[in-house]
C-alpha cells in the first residue's frame, strides 16, 4: 500500500525570513535544496532550523500584543508555515538524499525542529489567543473562524489546557512516541531478513539479479555461505525478505519450500519491533487516558468524520461480513486450483501459496504476460501520461523546468511546474521516480510548502515531492512499469493534485491537509484513471514499436483485477481492524500482538494465520496512521461513489475537471468534509450513524459484484 506520507500529529501545522526560489527565467542562480537558500551545504540545516525559531519567536512576540483576531490566525498560520518549511524540508531530506552528511543534519533538524514545536503547543499565550479569536463575532471569514476552531483543538488535544504535572508527562510520552517511531522504521531497513537457497536452479532466473551468490561444499549443510575456491562444490543464492523482493519471490518461486521459507522468515523480521511496538501502543495509550479517552483509538478517531472508535469498528465490521461469502468463494477456487495442479486432492491452501496461484489463475484466464504489459509502460511514457491527464481535466500543463544548481539532491530528480493560462502557476512538483540504494523503500507524497494567501495580490505556491521506486531492468535505460506501479503512480498523483490545485488561504489547510479519513480519497480516485482505457490509450506505448496498448489487453487486465477483488478488499479489512484493535482499549498487562493478529486474521479472513510469524512488526502504517488504517476504506468507497456518479461517462473532459477542482480539490481541509463530497456528488456518497459519518457502500458493492449487506 502507498501512501501519503504525513507528519506526526503535531498541534500546530506551522512567510519565512529565507528565501524561497521558484523562478523559471532562463538566468537561474544558484540555490539550496528545495530552492531554499539555506540548504546548499547539509550544515545549512542548522541555519534553517535557527532562523525559523528566530522568526516564530518574533511572531509569538507579536500575537501577544495584537487584539485584531483576523492578525492572529494570520501571524499562527505564519508560525505554522515557518516551522513546517523545516520540519517538510528534513523529512524528505532523510529519506532520500544519497549524501550521508545530508541524512544526518535533516535528522538533527527534525528532531530539534520537533522539541521546539512542543514548546509551542505549550504557550499559553498563544493559546489564549487562539481562543478569544475564536470567540470573537467580528472574525467574519469562514475559513478564519475555522482556522481558528481547528487551531484551539489542536491545542487542546496537546493537552495544553492540563495541570503542569500531566501537560510535562504528555510533552514527554510525544517525544517518546517519535523516537519509538523512528526505531521501528530504522529496524525494518536494517533487519530485512534473508533466506539463503542451494541449489541455485530453485530460484527462477527472473529473481536472480535481487540475488547474491554464496558457496557451500556438498558435504556440508551449514546455512553459512562460502567464499568460491577451489572446495567449492554448489551454488546457490542468498535472497533478502524485504516486501518489494518477499512480494516478487512469492508471485514467481514455483517450488513451495523456498516459497514458505521466504514467507516465514520475511514475516518473523524485525524481532526487535515487537517491544518497540509494545512501548508504543503503551505510550499512546497513557496519552490517550490523560486527555480523558477511553483508549489511544478513540482520542485518534475524534477528530476525524468517524468521530469514535464505535463508529469505526461498525462500518469495518459490516464491510466483513458483507465482503466475507465472496472471499470464501474466491479462497476454494483458489484451493481448488492449487489441488488440480499438485494431483494432492486434501492439500490445504498456505498462506505462501496465495500470490503464486492467483498469479498463475490470472495468466491462465487471461493470458497475461508481466513483461507485456510493462513494455507498454516506459516510465517517460507515464510522465507524458499525466501531463495529458491535468490538460484534459484542468486546462493546465505541466512544463518540464531546469533545475537551478545545488535544487536537487539526485540527478535523476525532474522538476515541474503546473501552469494555467489565465492563472499562471499554480504549484511546483519535484519527481523522484527510480529506485536507489539507502532511499524511502516505498511511494509517498511529500509536502515541501503548502499553498497560502500572503496578501491579497500574493500567493504562496505549493511545492510538492513523489517519490517512488521504480527499478530499471538490466537490458534497459528506463524502467518500464508494472502495471501495479502505473496505479501507484496515479495514486501517488492524485495527492500531489490536492496539493497543487488547492487554494485555501491558510497553509494550515493546504491540500492534503484534510481530515484522515479524507485525506486518501483523491488518491484512490485518480487509480481509477490508471484502468481506464480511455485513458491508458493517450499515453501507455510500446517502448520499441510505438503501438498503442491494445484495447484486449486492457481488458484482460482488468479482468485480471477483479478475480481476488473480495480477497484483497477483505485483506483491507482485517488490516484496519488489527490496527483499531491494537490501539484500543488495553487490558491491565501488556497484549500479546502476535495472538491479538492472529486471532483476528481467524475471525476476518479466509487465511490461517502461520505460527511464529509476525508479519505486523513491518506494518509501518501503525505509525503515521495509528488508528486511522481505515481511512483507506473510506477513501475505496469515496472515490468509487464519485468516479462512478461524476467521472466514469467522460473521465478526462473539462467538465469533469472543473467540477473536481472547484467542489472538492481547491478548497482542501477549508471546508468540512461532509459539505465537500455532499456538494460534488450529492446524495448519495455518505451516512450518519452514531454521531459520525461512514461512507454509502452502494458504488463500491456494484463495482465488486458483491451483495450489500
Amino acid at each position: 500500500m502507498s501512501a501519503l506520507l504525513r507528519r506526526p500529529t503535531f498541534n500546530l501545522r506551522f512567510r519565512t525570513a529565507h528565501r524561497f526560489h521558484t523562478s523559471t527565467s532562463p538566468q537561474i542562480k544558484d540555490t539550496g535544496l528545495y530552492g531554499f537558500d539555506h540548504l546548499k551545504t547539509p550544515k545549512g540545516f542548522r541555519r534553517f532550523v535557527d532562523e525559523a525559531i528566530e522568526r516564530s519567536g518574533e511572531l509569538v512576540n507579536y500575537i501577544s500584543g495584537v487584539s485584531s483576531s483576523a492578525e492572529i490566525i494570520r501571524a499562527m498560520d505564519e508560525i505554522s508555515d515557518t516551522v513546517c518549511s523545516v520540519m517538510d524540508s528534513a523529512e524528505l531530506c532523510r529519506h532520500t538524499h544519497p549524501d550521508r552528511e545530508f541524512v544526518e543534519e535533516s535528522n538533527k533538524a527534525y528532531m530539534r525542529i520537533s522539541e521546539y514545536l512542543h514548546y509551542l503547543n505549550t504557550n499559553h499565550s498563544l493559546y489564549n489567543a487562539v481562543t478569544k479569536a475564536e470567540q470573537d463575532d467580528l472574525l467574519l471569514i469562514k475559513e478564519a473562524k475555522r482556522a481558528a476552531h481547528y487551531l484551539r483543538v489542536d491545542f487542546e488535544k496537546g493537552g495544553i489546557h492540563l495541570c503542569a504535572e500531566k501537560l510535562d508527562r504528555v510533552n514527554q510520552l510525544n517525544i517518546d512516541i517519535t523516537q519509538l517511531c523512528r526505531e521501528f522504521g530504522e529496524n525494518i531497513t536494517t533487519d530485512p531478513g534473508y533466506v539463503d537457497i542451494f541449489p541455485a536452479s530453485r530460484i527462477p532466473k527472473v529473481l536472480r539479479h535481487l540475488a547474491k551468490p554464496i558457496y557451500r561444499s556438498v558435504a556440508s549443510t551449514s546455512r553459512e555461505s562460502l567464499k568460491p575456491n577451489d572446495n567449492m562444490k554448489e551454488k546457490g543464492f542468498r535472497i533478502g525478505t524485504e516486501p518489494s523482493t518477499l512480494s516478487s519471490l512469492l508471485q514467481w518461486a514455483s517450488d513451495p519450500e523456498v516459497r514458505k521459507m521466504a514467507y516465514i522468515q520475511g514475516n518473523s523480521v524485525p524481532h526487535a519491533n515487537l517491544g518497540v511496538l509494545d512501548k508504543l501502543i503503551a505510550a499512546r495509550h497513557e496519552i490517550a487516558q490523560i486527555m480523558g479517552y477511553k483508549s489511544y483509538a478513540e482520542f485518534a478517531v475524534h477528530p476525524n468524520m468517524a468521530s469514535s472508535q464505535e463508529v469505526v469498528m461498525s462500518f469495518l465490521l459490516d464491510m466483513s461480513k458483507m465482503v466475507r461469502p465472496k472471499a470464501d468463494e474466491e479462497f476454494k477456487t483458489i484451493r481448488d486450483f492449487k489441488r488440480e495442479k499438485s494431483g494432492q486432492i486434501h492439500e490445504d491452501l498456505e498462506p505462501w501459496d496465495e500470490a503464486y496461484f492467483t498469479g498463475l489463475m490470472k495468466s491462465s484466464a487471461y493470458n497475461l504476460d508481466s513483461s507485456v504489459v510493462a513494455s507498454y509502460f516506459p516510465l517517460p511514457q507515464c510522465i507524458q501520461g499525466l501531463k495529458v491527464l491535468v490538460e484534459s481535466l484542468f486546462g493546465v500543463t505541466f512544463h518540464s523546468i531546469p533545475l537551478a544548481p545545488g535544487e536537487s539532491w539526485h540527478p535523476d530528480v525532474l522538476k515541474m511546474s503546473l501552469h494555467h493560462p489565465q492563472e499562471g502557476d499554480l504549484g511546483y512538483l519535484f519527481l523522484d521516480l527510480n529506485s536507489r540504494k539507502g532511499k524511502y523503500p516505498g511511494c509517498a507524497h511529500f509536502a515541501i510548502k503548502g499553498g497560502r494567501r500572503i496578501s491579497e495580490t500574493e500567493y504562496q505556491l505549493p511545492v510538492v515531492a513523489l517519490v517512488c521506486n521504480f527499478s530499471v531492468s538490466a537490458n534497459s535505460t528506463t524502467a518500464r512499469l508494472n502495471h501495479w506501479e502505473v496505479e501507484t503512480l496515479f495514486h501517488e498523483f492524485g495527492h500531489a493534485l490536492h496539493s497543487l490545485l488547492s487554494r485555501t488561504d491558510y497553509q494550515h489547510f493546504s491540500g492534503t491537509r484534510v481530515v484522515l479519513d479524507l485525506a486518501e480519497t483523491p488518491s484512490n480516485l485518480f487509480e481509477y484513471y490508471a484502468w481506464d482505457y480511455r485513458v491508458l490509450k493517450t499515453f501507455a506505448r510500446h517502448y520499441s514499436t510505438g503501438e498503442i496498448i491494445p484495447e484486449k489487453l486492457v481488458e484482460s487486465m482488468q479482468g485480471a483485477k477483479k478475480m481476488f477483488a473480495a480477497t484483497e478488499l477483505q485483506r483491507q479489512i482485517f488490516y484496519a481492524l488489527m490496527d483499531q484493535t491494537l490501539f484500543g482499549e488495553q487490558s491491565t498487562s501488556p497484549r500479546d500482538t502476535i495472538s491479538v493478529v492472529a486471532n483476528l486474521k481467524r475471525e476476518h479472513t479466509s487465511w490461517k494465520h502461520v505460527e511464529g510469524t509476525h508479519w505486523h512488526t513491518r506494518f509501518n502504517h501503525l505509525l503515521n496512521y495509528g488508528a486511522g488504517y481505515y481511512s483507506y476504506l473510506y477513501a475505496k468507497c469515496f472515490a468509487a461513489t464519485i468516479w462512478q456518479k461524476i467521472c466514469q461517462e467522460d473521465p478526462l473532459s473539462l467538465a469533469t475537471g472543473s467540477a473536481l477542482r472547484t467542489k472538492f480539490l481547491q478548497h482542501g481541509g477549508a471546508k468540512e468534509p461532509a459539505e465537500l463530497l455532499n456538494n460534488l456528488v450529492g446524495d448519495g456518497i455518505l451516512r450518519y450513524r452514531d454521531g459520525g459519518i461512514i461512507p454509502d457502500l452502494t458504488s463500491l458493492c456494484d463495482e465488486m459484484d458483491i451483495a450489500k449487506g
